[in-house]
């Protein structure tokens, strides 16, 4: 696992319409198309597609 890096704007903007909370996840990474983030309280994965 990579080190895990606070969200930028944009990228919360993306969390916060995919309907979870900014302030509860961290990036693990992001190639632009999919964006792979952690859960802060859980360590549970998820992978979001930008723009779905």
């Amino acid at each position: 696992m990579k080190q895990l890096k606070r969200p930028t704007r944009k990228q919360k903007m993306e969390i916060d319409w995919q309907k979870l909370k900014p302030a509860n996840w961290l990036v693990e990474r992001d190639d632009g198309k999919v964006m792979v983030i952690v859960s802060k309280e859980k360590g549970q994965v998820r992978r979001l597609r930008w723009g779905a």
